[in-house]
């Protein structure tokens, strides 16, 4: 008797106690991460009370992407009032996120308690790195929600992640130019009290002598999502491209100060990764529209901060 062979299992330890497990609470959610369209979709199912809790709560669930510029990627639920078993049934779509976020991003979840008076409380969280997901596969979970996590504040700050742009490439030999499409932007970074901004994309073609290459989109009130689905032609001869690069960049509009710089984005032979590759695909690939997602930074070579 008490012998432990190979089968006897784990010895016996003192039991967990039974509410230690769910004290914060627990989540249920699904995550599918639709590559075709660049999309994470996280529906938020159900919640269960936090134990310790008295009395009711209004919860609501917010999202972050880490690493990334906190402001500019936050989603969140609506708010349920006096509740303990809140079931929100809602989904939550962040576009723009390509395969390399899914290697290299982590998914922060986090329940929190409205409060008008004061700070809103934080109940607990959970973290999901993205690389746990298959594409087009619906991943569900149910877990216990944790204590707080630091963030990580040490990254780069000059590459600070500030959203991003869905943009279009297109040499046309019947135009004998560069078609240039601004599609839309994803999870911009705010730049107004509100917590949005009033985005408008700005583009030229450098290097640019006599500065007649710049076109402007429309401006889009008060969002972080805007689509804009507009194109813009630079006569230029094909073989004279190579030599050229296409700026980008994303301002926030305001009335009677200077404008806001968001972020940008440089395409072109001397630029890397993404951005050398979408060119050059254009570059090689005549009349055929190439359409890809770029993360905007707040650093651009060169490039005049001022609109």
């Amino acid at each position: 008797p008490g012998h432990t062979g190979p089968n006897a299992g784990p010895a016996p330890g003192p039991a967990p106690h039974p509410l230690s497990a769910a004290a914060l609470g627990t989540l249920d959610f699904s995550l599918l991460y639709d590559q075709e369209n660049n999309a994470l979709h996280c529906t938020i199912s159900k919640g269960l009370k936090p134990m310790d809790h008295n009395g009711l709560a209004d919860p609501y669930v917010k999202l972050h992407l880490l690493p990334g510029a906190s402001k500019a990627n936050k989603l969140r639920t609506k708010t349920l009032r006096n509740t303990l078993n809140p079931t929100w049934n809602e989904t939550l779509t962040y576009y723009g996120i390509t395969d390399e976020d899914m290697i290299r991003k982590t998914l922060r979840i986090s329940v929190c308690d409205e409060d008008k008076f004061r700070h809103n409380e934080f109940i607990g969280e959970t973290r999901v790195p993205l690389k746990k997901l298959k594409p087009n596969h619906t991943k569900t979970f149910s877990i216990c929600l944790e204590k707080q996590l630091p963030v990580d504040k040490t990254e780069d700050k000059s590459l600070e992640e500030r959203g991003r742009i869905l943009i279009s490439l297109k040499y046309s030999s019947q135009k004998q130019g560069l078609l240039v499409g601004i599609v839309r932007c994803a999870h911009l970074a705010a730049m107004d009290a509100n917590g949005y901004s009033d985005p408008y994309v700005k583009t030229y073609l450098k290097p640019d002598v006599d500065k007649k290459s710049k076109h402007k989109t429309a401006v889009k009130k008060k969002t972080l999502n805007p689509e804009f689905n507009e194109e813009f032609c630079y006569e230029i001869k094909h073989g004279d491209l190579a030599k050229k690069t296409l700026e980008v960049t994303v301002w926030d509009y305001d009335i009677g100060k200077s404008n806001d710089f968001i972020g940008g984005v440089v395409l072109g032979i001397n630029a890397k990764g993404e951005r050398l590759k979408h060119w050059f695909d254009c570059l090689k690939n005549k009349d055929k529209r190439i359409e890809r997602w770029h993360t905007l930074t707040n650093e651009l070579p060169g490039a005049v901060l001022s609109d």
